[in-house]
């Protein structure tokens, strides 16, 4: 009976090890800091837009928001979600029921710079707060 048990082990080990290298590799979800948050309105060539909701559109203002981002992996993260809230200067939300508000298409290792355009409802005041930012992404190709 020690034998078989044995036997099994083995077999099973000898799978593994010649099986393992098979798997393709796991991708984490790599989560990325980002601070030294600001705004600025956009140039001429990219202010021109609406919000749209329901069907309807409303006149926008445009704003580049700009800041650092801090990768702390040792690879570059691919097409990193921006997840953040915006609020005017009442305190309302700018994006209503929203905190993703983009993308970053690649974050080398370390810490780069980054910017993001959004459009807010002209009846809205500035100056905007922008709180709870961050990013998320992986270091590799999620689909071939």
């Amino acid at each position: 009976m020690k034998l078989q048990a044995f036997a099994i082990a083995l077999v099973t080990s000898l799978l593994w090890l010649l099986t393992s290298w098979l798997a393709p590799p796991a991708w984490a979800l790599t989560q990325v800091r980002l601070f030294d948050l600001d705004y600025h309105e956009c140039p001429p060539e990219l202010a021109e837009g609406a919000v749209t909701s329901g069907g309807t559109a409303m006149a926008a203002n445009c704003f580049i928001v700009t800041g650092k981002a801090e990768n702390k992996s040792d690879k570059p993260v691919i097409n990193a979600d921006i997840f953040g809230r915006i609020y005017d200067a009442n305190n309302d939300s700018v994006m209503q029921n929203r905190t993703r508000l983009g993308s970053i298409e690649e974050i080398p290792p370390g810490i780069s710079d980054f910017e993001l355009r959004i459009s807010v409802p002209a009846n809205q005041p500035t100056p905007l707060h922008l709180e709870q930012f961050k990013a998320a992404g992986f270091t590799g190709m999620v689909r071939r």
